[in-house]
């Protein structure tokens, strides 16, 4: 007797990718990929790297980098760590999610001056619907001078404590603004740690040479008065503060693109990390 077998060919699903913590398998969370896509995407945007640039920094094939930023990727916690530090952020900022977020009462913007805090500011509040504050005008308000005055009169002692004032006003008033402030103002260890607990620091890294040139475009000679050598003490400035500035939440390079793009990159930046 012959025996005639069919052979079935039978689909199995792919099984879901699974990562093991304590022995029990995790089901990665989609929500939680997108976000962390989101913001790896931003990130990268900010800094203004391509997508292979990004991969060869983190260490990643640029295919896994790809399914990372489309939200495909159940990735490693270690290797998202390395990802987070080629984009220079915090592990915890890609990760953490909003709903358990310290509250912030606005975004601070730090750089040396001519780094476009105060004409980025102004687009970005616009932007999100939100108050723009210079510090600086708030100081001149508390002390009923203006800021050449108030150093000639009493010092910088007495601004940078006006400063400090100023800034726990803005914080108890509870509402979210987007603040420019004061390039020194990461000198003043008290003040830059009250700004770090209560907004979100991002820096206007800029370069020296960008710098001068807006400054000098606005009809503010002051830089060059009585300083041979302007560009060497703004370079030893920028170095000298440089430590501090790299402490921000979030950095947006202003030298990279125009004003426009510019403003782009920070608002979808500064969105993305809230």
């Amino acid at each position: 007797m012959r025996i005639i077998c069919k052979i079935v060919q039978i689909n199995v699903p792919k099984p879901t990718q699974l990562h093991y913590i304590a022995g029990v398998p995790q089901v990665p969370n989609p929500a939680l990929l997108e976000r962390i896509a989101q913001r790896v995407r931003a990130r990268r945007s900010a800094l203004s790297l391509t997508m292979a640039e990004a991969a060869r920094l983190s260490g990643l094939s640029p295919r896994f980098y790809a399914q990372v930023e489309s939200a495909e990727a159940n990735i490693a916690i270690g290797r998202l760590d390395a990802l987070a530090t080629a984009l220079q952020v915090s592990l915890v900022s890609l990760l953490q999610d909003h709903a358990v977020a310290p509250t912030k009462r606005g975004i601070a913007l730090l750089g040396i001056r001519g780094s476009g805090k105060s004409t980025l500011g102004a687009m970005l509040a616009k932007s999100m619907n939100l108050e723009f504050l210079e510090l600086d005008e708030a100081i001149e308000a508390l002390a009923g001078l203006n800021l050449s005055e108030v150093f000639a009169l009493h010092g910088e002692n007495y601004y940078r404590r006006l400063g400090g004032e100023a800034l726990q006003q803005l914080i108890s008033k509870g509402t979210p603004k987007v603040v420019a402030l004061p390039g020194g103002i990461v000198l003043d260890e008290s003040a830059y740690a009250l700004v770090e607990n209560n907004f979100t620091t991002v820096w206007l890294r800029t370069e020296p040479e960008d710098c001068m040139a807006r400054v000098l475009a606005q009809g503010d000679h002051r830089p060059m008065k009585g300083h041979a050598d302007a560009m060497a003490e703004l370079r030893n400035l920028l170095a000298a503060r440089e430590p501090y500035y790299q402490r921000a939440a979030l950095t947006i390079d202003t030298s990279a693109s125009d004003l426009s793009k510019t403003h782009d990159r920070l608002l979808e930046t500064v969105e993305a990390s809230r």
